[in-house]
């Protein structure tokens, strides 16, 4: 089997490499490239590891013939165009936690830099000035922390600050009362924390929600004399707008360790008294670096290995624990999203995914994100489990999951239903000896079929003689029946016949299937 290849395309910890090689696969470390020297090389690798440096275009992705996956060593993933990776099927991985308490520390220590003017101090110190006189700090203790996003890094942000004796007061859409709770934290809406905060500190990603959230309108909200830090993300404060509130002395300090344009040669606040900043710095320490390349190195092998996905951001997570256990069940629920697929008519509206028994106890997520990959395979060559669900969206399908507490008559079954322009269409499956996936009813029909290979499928008034009738056709046209499969609603009603064959059937013959008496409908399947 040939091993798995990744690039690290981006200076890090030499560890990461090793860790690559002992999971099993090829590594090259090449940095410093030309976005053409790496459109030039990148179409042999599997796999992607980067930091800051390396921007991942739609250039690049087009020529990343063979790419599953890209690990950012960090949390940002600006540099990564990941829709455009989603719909290629590239799954883009970051390490959200291994620079975590590296940044939330640069906060807490810009907060005491704002508090006692500390680099100002510095400079006037050192240049013989001693200025003792001429700096007048505050305290933080007993001062209220404003916290904008209340993540991983906002919380531990929090449980320092708690511990400076600080009083924290917390905005974020996703925080829940519980949460807050047992954060020691005070859950308020934006405009409290503006009107509230002696210092605030930003921990959000850049999105179009997050865009200059403290955007002049916002600036103006806050208490006179509010100090504020950003080691999150450039963009979430309106630059110019924070010069305006230093300048006229609203804000009383900001310290940003991150800017709307990077590297930040140039800006309005440069030079603004009672300003610090930065390089970016947020997770530059030697423990940081080495945590975040170790981890996006485990990260990516596990996946091109085993197929576990850990801090996906376009995947549903799977760990390498789980993948095992649900891999049957993926399986499965690709072959039934192919089939329904394959036999649904019309405009599909709507699909539903149920699982009931052991199949409710399982993360449910990449079993619906398989269901969609054999849907959309109707659809489009280029398809996987990355892509599937937004090739879903753009077609305006609406997905729903189900989980079911009940067992039915099957220990674990995956249902799948669409809604079409003639009505719902379901077929259910479920796994034989944990591991061998069948098929055990077909639009509301009990019947029992592999699905594999080349099949046949029809649907056929109940009568005696069809069978031979069948047979005699294909094995007139040389076609090796595999397995025949038979369901029917009732005696002398509706019947449908799955079977298998061991090669593709010419459409001729489906056309002379079609004439034979009895017979309302035939359709070959591939699986």
């Amino acid at each position: 089997m040939t091993k798995p290849k990744v690039l690290i395309s981006d200076k890090m910890d030499p560890n990461a490499a090793r860790i690559f090689e002992e999971r099993g696969c090829d590594v090259d470390v090449i940095t410093g490239e030309t976005p053409e020297q790496l459109i030039a090389r990148i179409g042999e690798y599997d796999g992607l590891a980067i930091r800051s440096s390396t921007k991942v275009t739609k250039e690049i992705l087009d020529a990343a013939t063979n790419l599953k996956v890209i690990g950012r060593a960090g949390i940002g993933v600006d540099n990564v165009d990941i829709s455009y990776a989603s719909g290629k099927g590239v799954v883009v991985m970051n390490t959200p936690f291994g620079n975590s308490i590296t940044t939330a520390e640069h906060a807490i220590a810009m907060i005491f830099a704002l508090a006692r003017q500390i680099p100002e101090a510095n400079a006037q110190t050192q240049a013989g000035l001693w200025p003792k006189n001429g700096f007048m700090g505050v305290e933080v203790t007993g001062k209220t922390l404003g916290l904008i996003g209340a993540g991983n890094i906002g919380s531990i942000v929090a449980a320092r600050a708690l511990g400076l004796k600080m009083k924290v007061v917390a905005f974020d859409p996703f925080l829940t009362e519980e949460r807050a709770v047992e954060l020691g934290v005070e859950k308020a809406d934006l405009d409290t924390l503006l009107a509230r905060a002696d210092f605030i500190t930003l921990h959000t990603p850049l999105t179009d929600q997050t865009r200059n959230i403290l955007s002049r309108e916002n600036l103006a909200k806050t208490k006179k004399g509010v100090r504020i830090v950003n080691c999150a993300r450039g963009g979430l404060i309106d630059e110019a707008a924070l010069k305006d509130a230093l300048d006229s002395g609203h804000v009383a300090g900001a310290a940003l360790d991150v800017f709307a344009v990077e590297p930040a040669k140039e800006s309005p606040l440069f030079g603004t008294p009672n300003f610090i900043c930065t390089p970016h710095l947020g997770a530059s320490t030697t423990e940081a670096q080495v945590n975040v390349a170790l981890q996006v190195a485990e990260q990516m092998a596990d996946y091109l290995v085993t197929g576990g996905v850990t801090n996906a951001l376009n995947m549903p997570s799977l760990s390498a624990e789980e993948a095992p256990k649900l891999r049957p069940y993926m399986g499965l629920a690709e072959k039934l999203g192919s089939l329904v697929g394959q036999l649904a008519h019309g405009n599909l509206t709507e699909i539903s995914i149920e699982r009931e028994g052991a199949a409710a106890e399982l993360n449910g997520k990449p079993i619906e994100a398989a269901v969609l990959s054999g849907l959309m395979k109707q659809y489009s060559d280029s398809v996987n489990m990355v892509n599937a669900p937004y090739l879903a969206k753009e077609r305006g399908l609406d997905v729903r999951s189900i989980r079911h507490e009940r067992e039915g008559a099957y220990n674990t079954l995956v249902r799948v239903t669409v809604a079409t322009s003639q009505g719902d269409r379901s077929v259910a499956g479920t796994l034989f000896g944990k591991e061998e996936a069948r098929l055990v009813e077909i639009f509301g029909i009990r019947v029992e079929a592999d699905l594999e290979g080349h099949m046949l499928y029809i649907v056929n008034e109940d009568a005696p003689g069809f069978i031979g009738r069948i047979g005699s056709l294909l094995g007139e046209n040389g076609i090796n029946i595999g397995t025949f499969n038979l369901g029917r609603r009732e005696a002398g009603g509706e019947a449908v016949l799955l079977l298998s064959v061991d090669q593709a059937i010419p459409q001729a013959v489906i056309e002379q299937a079609c004439k034979l008496q009895g017979v309302k409908m035939v359709k070959a399947l591939a699986f």
